[in-house]
């Protein structure tokens, strides 16, 4: 049995963890809300992008990204974090993917496959796939420059029209204790998938205002629509970036939550194995202190009856 000294470095040295667990967990649903308000901005941004797309007079069909195709290759893009502690996600995540109809029903010469995440370009190494493109540590509030070059090695391939479709891999974030992972279409751009993506409140909205059309453009309208659809594209990436951020942060939270709990049972534990201890050590030196007494009573009894 330990002794009462080992119990109780056990006791503090959990007491420590679950400090560190607590305070992580604290930081992890800061920002949490941090992100799923961010991504919920950029939602908004696309809204008013597919706005601008309607005064163009035009619909999504009519842009380069939205373009059907019927011969080329198919490429996936995943998602995942960087680090780990954040639950079962990366690992839902990678079985999504690897799992899923539409790569088992891809030839294998036909998978292109971008990771992005220390976590997916390892998963990509375990079976035996090389990336077409890796990204890792990527800031948290993504700059500009990292989002275009990360967008661009995907729409390169798109406008070569090297690829036919394009999937996301990514979570959806529902709240603080679920998420969804799920492939989703990212091109080409229909309508559907803007109305999926967008959760459905573009086409609801519309139906009951007059579209007006822009009476001029500047510098040209081809170029106008282009660009606005381009911009649609990235706005729609960057959102499944933040989701995923908000997603890690909030499994991160459930994880360290867990953790904390699991410290407070384990001191409560060793507590009562503590106490237990203490109590057997005072009831053993109670019983000696008796024995020695009852001991040295007789041999005092012993002398008297001699004399």
């Amino acid at each position: 049995m330990p002794s009462l000294l080992e119990i109780k470095n056990k006791i503090e040295s959990t007491k420590s963890t679950k400090k560190i667990t607590k305070a992580m967990q604290l930081v992890a649903a800061s920002k949490m809300k941090v992100f799923q308000r961010t991504s919920q901005s950029v939602r908004a941004y696309a809204t008013d992008l597919l706005s601008a797309l309607s005064l163009c007079g035009i619909g999504l069909h009519e842009v380069v990204f939205a373009q059907s195709r019927e011969s080329g290759k198919t490429l996936f893009v995943l998602m995942t974090s960087d680090k780990g502690l954040c639950g079962a996600m990366n690992a839902r995540l990678i079985r999504t993917l690897f799992r899923s109809q539409e790569w088992e029903h891809t030839p294998a010469q036909d998978r292109l496959l971008i990771t992005i995440g220390r976590k997916a370009k390892e998963s990509a190494k375990t079976q035996g796939v090389t990336p077409l493109k890796s990204f890792q540590g990527l800031q948290e509030q993504m700059q500009i420059v990292d989002a275009l070059e990360v967008i661009d090695a995907i729409l390169t391939p798109w406008v070569e029209g090297e690829v036919k479709r394009v999937y996301l891999i990514a979570p959806e974030y529902v709240n603080a204790f679920t998420f969804n992972t799920t492939i989703r279409p990212y091109l080409p751009l229909t309508q559907e998938l803007t109305q999926e993506q967008l959760k459905g409140r573009v086409v609801a909205e519309r139906e009951t205002e007059e579209i007006l059309e822009a009476s001029f453009f500047e510098p040209g309208r081809e170029h106008v629509i282009e660009t606005i659809a381009q911009r649609m594209v990235e706005s729609l990436f960057i959102e499944a970036f933040y989701e995923l951020k908000a997603t890690e942060y909030s499994s991160r939270m459930v994880a360290m939550k867990n953790a904390t709990d699991a410290a407070s049972d384990r001191i409560r534990e060793l507590t009562r194995a503590y106490n237990k201890a203490r109590q057997a050590a005072i009831t053993r030196q109670l019983s000696e202190l008796a024995a020695a007494n009852e001991a040295m009573s007789n041999e005092h009894m012993y002398e008297i009856n001699n004399v």
